[in-house]
């Protein structure tokens, strides 16, 4: 069992999603498989072998949604060690192949979202910047090539 860094927004977003899979989306599948099977012979009734399958990938889903959260451990911003970049922290870069400032933060991979900047700790990135301080240089494996980054700032 590996354990999963995730900060408390994380944490709660999966709850939320558990929550809402198994009140709404289970009661929507339930009535529609009921649904099928008051139309009858359900050796060849292709609406309830539709909706039993949907109710198996739904659970499916939930199944591994709780083991993800039973393997998570909620990170407290006042316990990240700045000093090196850490699960969760603001890290600013200077991509020495292009001369251009990027910022982002570290974050569990069920919280990557490279649009608002959160990259996942698992990335190639995220991995290559892990534990690295303020002044070094990660050279970074990409699927374009190398890149190296310069860490100017680690932050909250």
């Amino acid at each position: 069992m590996s354990i999963n860094y995730i900060s408390q927004e994380g944490y709660d977003a999966l709850n939320a999603q558990i929550a809402h899979l198994e009140k709404v989306e289970r009661r929507r599948i339930s009535g529609q498989i009921a649904e099928a099977r008051d139309k009858g012979d359900l050796s060849e009734n292709a609406e309830y072998d539709a909706a039993k399958e949907a109710q198996g990938l739904l659970e499916m889903k939930i199944s591994k949604l709780k083991n993800t959260m039973a393997d998570c451990r909620v990170i407290d911003p006042k316990d990240i060690d700045l000093s090196k970049v850490n699960i969760l922290s603001t890290v600013r870069l200077l991509n020495k192949k292009f001369n251009k400032e990027v910022s982002y933060t570290i974050v569990a991979e069920t919280e990557a979202d490279l649009k608002a900047g959160k990259i996942s700790v698992k990335s190639p990135i995220g991995e290559g910047l892990m534990g690295k301080k303020i002044g070094e240089v990660a050279e970074i494996e990409v699927p374009a090539g190398m890149i190296q980054f310069e860490i100017l700032e680690i932050s909250i």
